[in-house]
């Protein structure tokens, strides 16, 4: 396909909407990308090449799909809007290469879908323009599957973006920063103004590239309680950890014992959550966690 007939420009997608009479619906976040050169870098930063399968969430009217379908070995894209199935036959057809599947990602078996779509061990990278009112849970929900993919290269709303790749003493660090990369290497990799879609968000945009971990960085004793910590240590941004701690632990702990466990984490009572890295988090939890 020529790049004049790529689906993403202003002409064909307007074009495709009004063969349709297809109408944006604000409920599900649909923001459509008209900008091929920035489909093209999504693409390219995902590392998706013609050996990888590519798993998409939201593919529209197939944008993303249609320049995943030029690289990837296979894609498999993930619509929950049922009126963009026929639309999507009609712009992916030239592509044998893609399965769409009408599910919510969030109620897929994924494992599964993997399992019978791509080869095994076959490098899979997951790459989407999210909408933005469900990034976290789709997010999240993917890192803990601990499904067999390498990447997840996803457009999200910038503050949300530099949240999950944020590092200690920074304003958007905190405990999403730390449960995105506790699954992986976060890293923004680019920022894209509103005016390459249709309709414009009211918010940034951001490409967001997860590089998953093997292992995590860290050693915990006990996942949940770790996460658990870390959201206490956050509770109250400006408070110490000292005080955020004794009211996460008001009806287990006196004020005594939960300066006796900071001394043991070797951690100052008087610092803030933020200023704490993965390690110091570790260490906090585990040493609480034996307290229990």
């Amino acid at each position: 396909m020529s790049e004049m007939k790529a689906i993403a420009t202003p002409k064909r997608t307007k074009d495709i909407l009004e063969k349709y009479g297809f109408a944006f619906k604000k409920s599900l976040g649909q923001n459509f990308l008209i900008d091929v050169n920035i489909l093209e870098n999504i693409v390219d930063h995902a590392g998706v090449t013609e050996g990888t399968g590519a798993i998409e969430i939201g593919p529209g009217i197939g944008a993303l799909t249609e320049q995943l379908a030029k690289k990837a070995d296979k894609v498999l894209a993930f619509e929950i809007d049922q009126r963009l199935l026929p639309i999507l036959q009609d712009t992916l057809e030239p592509f044998p290469n893609i399965r769409i599947i009408h599910q919510d990602i969030l109620k897929a078996d994924v494992h599964e879908v993997i399992k019978e779509s791509f080869a095994k061990g076959q490098p899979i990278h997951v790459v989407a323009n999210l909408p933005y009112y469900i990034t976290t849970p789709i997010l999240m929900n993917l890192l803990m599957e601990n499904l067999p993919i390498d990447s997840i290269t996803v457009m999200i709303q910038k503050e949300v973006a530099d949240r999950m790749a944020a590092s200690p003493n920074n304003k958007s660090y905190g405990s999403l920063s730390i449960a995105v990369q506790y699954y992986t290497e976060a890293e923004v990799v680019m920022d894209v103004p509103k005016t390459v879609f249709m309709p414009q968000p009211n918010v940034g945009s951001a490409v967001l590239r997860l590089s998953m971990r093997k292992e995590p960085p860290v050693k915990v004793d006990n996942e949940p309680f770790y996460f658990d910590i870390v959201r206490a240590c956050f509770g109250q941004r400006r408070k110490t950890i000292m005080n955020n701690l004794s009211r996460h632990f008001k009806d287990r702990f006196d004020k005594d014992t939960i300066r006796e466990g900071l001394q043991k984490a070797e951690i100052d009572e008087k610092r803030r959550g933020e200023s704490l890295n993965m390690e110091d988090f570790a260490r906090l939890a585990n040493v609480f966690y034996s307290m229990l």
